[in-house]
């Protein structure tokens, strides 16, 4: 097929201009999450507030945020309720040890025995109304309860409702929870469309979705059995960066210009690498540097190559250990069952081929029918177009979370 370059570089660019205008909205995606764990015993009802320091941030106006206030914020923001009423608190917000980059909080409330509990928190949801709370709940029975709290529910109600039991969940219910994770996902999915995008054959989609399989799989086993933890702010940022290259690579084919698309991105990742020498960002220097070589020679060699199909298996396998960290993020907020791992990474990983098998046989169903009805647009104008999407979507998730 004969594509002439000056129209590819055009048609790309305006594309990647015009999705830079649309990615504003894209900054919900960026996580503001914090971490609730209730223990309730009769009428007393004991909880530990976990925030990241970059949340603790928000309460500040540019200065340290001293404990005293981050408490006294928190204080006002969580209670537990019995009958409409707020229980009695026993114990005002007290600072306790917490990993490096976390604040850690303890309150105590005593609520009238017997009588039904729900357990309230709006904290940050009126400084980031896209924030969301993990809270998990102990109760005097065993039973352990896992729950969002978001905006929009803000209380949970202990008598009943729509609580999550993980400890006496069903091995289908663990598979449903990875469906989910690749369909509430949407960085997870925008990658998986960049891989049905570059993928001229069906063989080609086998690598790429074969190598991505397997390091998911690798890297979710290691993390939530406790051998290896993942950087939270890291993978977040790694992982918009694949979505960033994929595109990335598209438009240095249909370009035909690898060297200029790899010192591009690759001279983005190294200007962020110096801004951090100067204290800017919150990626380390070194991952920076590490990134933009990669991405540089990624981009040059694939660019090169008449048939990259085999070398994305292996890309696409360091791409999947990455986006493996980021569902083991996920799980490891939640309190999970020791005595169910082996079950629950089984059930989990199923879940995730499932929803990656769905989504990827709907959009080649999707253009097998529009090209059996003659709607379809020329592929390369469909292939540039979204993949300079991806390509701005993914630089603008990769640096917003990267100074978040």
């Amino acid at each position: 097929m004969n594509r002439q370059p000056g129209a590819g570089v055009w048609r790309a660019l305006l594309a990647l201009a015009t999705c830079l205008t649309m990615t504003a909205p894209a900054a919900a995606h960026t996580k503001s999450e914090t971490h609730s764990s209730w223990q309730v015993t009769g009428g007393t009802v004991r909880l530990t507030f976990t925030a990241p320091e970059q949340e603790i941030k928000r309460l500040g106006t540019g200065g340290p945020v001293s404990d005293q206030r981050a408490g006294n914020y928190l204080a006002a923001h969580v209670a537990a309720l019995s009958q409409g009423k707020a229980c009695r608190r026993t114990e005002d917000a007290t600072p306790t040890t917490a990993q490096t980059g976390f604040r850690r909080f303890e309150f105590a409330f005593q609520c009238p025995p017997g009588a039904p509990i729900e357990l309230h928190s709006s904290a940050f949801f009126d400084l980031v109304p896209t924030h969301v709370n993990f809270a998990q709940v102990q109760t005097e029975k065993g039973d352990f309860i896992e729950q969002l709290l978001t905006k929009d529910q803000q209380t949970l109600d202990l008598s009943g409702g729509r609580a999550n039991e993980l400890q006496n969940a069903s091995f289908f219910e663990y598979v449903r929870l990875g469906v989910m994770h690749i369909f509430t996902g949407v960085d997870h999915m925008s990658f998986l469309v960049g891989l049905v995008l570059i993928s001229r054959r069906l063989k080609d989609l086998l690598f790429v979705v074969t190598g991505f399989t397997i390091g998911h799989s690798l890297t979710l086993a290691l993390a939530v059995t406790g051998l290896v933890r993942p950087h939270g702010e890291y993978i977040d940022a790694l992982v918009a960066l694949t979505i960033a290259l994929i595109g990335a690579e598209n438009l240095a084919v249909a370009t035909r210009r690898p060297a200029a698309v790899a010192i591009a991105l690759g001279g983005l990742l190294l200007v962020m690498a110096v801004l951090k020498l100067f204290g800017l960002g919150g990626l380390p220097a070194l991952l920076l540097l590490g990134a933009g070589l990669f991405s540089a020679n990624y981009l040059m060699i694939s660019g090169h190559l008449r048939d990259a199909g085999r070398l994305r298996l292996v890309v696409t396998l360091v791409f999947g250990l990455i986006h493996g960290f980021g569902f083991a993020s996920d799980l490891l907020e939640m309190r999970l069952p020791v005595g169910r791992l082996a079950e629950l990474l089984v059930g989990f990983n199923i879940g995730v081929e499932i929803g990656q098998v769905t989504l990827v046989l709907s959009l080649l169903g999707i253009t097998a029918l529009l090209v059996k009805a003659r709607a379809a647009p020329p592929r390369p104008v469909v292939v540039d177009l979204a993949c300079a999407y991806l390509l701005g979507l993914g630089v603008f998730w990769f640096v917003t979370r990267s100074y978040a």
